[in-house]
């Protein structure tokens, strides 16, 4: 694809920008956590999910992007308890009772074990929804000609970000701290 670079340069100040905003809120410490096996399973699930989220863009803006952070959550708590059953979940397993209009709940309640009515639960979908809201006005910042291959991927991009800050908040509410990693010869940072 031509547009590559300016992709790549999106999708990391999209993260840098969410990562500096949930620090903020405290939901982060300073190296964002992370897991190969979790990042992967984005390339199994994010066929699926683009399907869905795309034809919420124009009603649900918000929402089309911040389900994605939902199933990084999921993902890596899965990764945390059982990854081989995990990894081989499909993304209709995701699903709420009513599909995709309720994954976040039954992610939360039912993946996640936190009830909807503590307080951590609605700590959960208030960050996802500031991290959405932020997301959603870097994307319109861009000016893209909209429904065109550069705002679909943009929108990939974003879904992507999102699925990524998703699946750290939930490595950091499990207690995973990720430092980083000093050598011989390094150069102090």
């Amino acid at each position: 694809m031509e547009h590559t670079e300016y992709l790549d340069n999106f999708e990391l100040a999209l993260i840098d920008k969410l990562v500096q905003m949930c620090r903020s809120y405290g939901k982060l410490s300073s190296v964002m956590p992370s897991s190969e096996d979790i990042d992967s399973m984005w390339h199994t699930l994010a066929p699926e999910y683009l399907a869905d989220a795309i034809t919420q863009v124009r009603d649900y803006p918000t929402v089309s992007v911040a389900w994605a952070a939902y199933i990084g959550m999921a993902i890596a708590n899965g990764w945390d308890t059982d990854w081989a059953h995990t990894s081989s979940l499909s993304y209709k397993e995701l699903y709420g009772s009513r599909g995709f209009d309720d994954m976040d709940e039954h992610i939360v309640a039912d993946i996640l074990g936190i009830p909807l009515t503590d307080d951590r639960a609605r700590n959960i979908e208030d960050m996802t929804r500031r991290c959405g809201e932020l997301t959603v006005d870097l994307i319109r910042h861009e000016e893209v000609e909209p429904q065109s291959p550069l705002a679909f991927h943009i929108f990939v991009r974003a879904c992507r970000a999102m699925y990524r800050i998703g699946s750290a908040l939930e490595l950091e509410r499990l207690g995973y701290k990720m430092q980083p990693m000093g050598y011989p010869g390094a150069i102090p940072s």
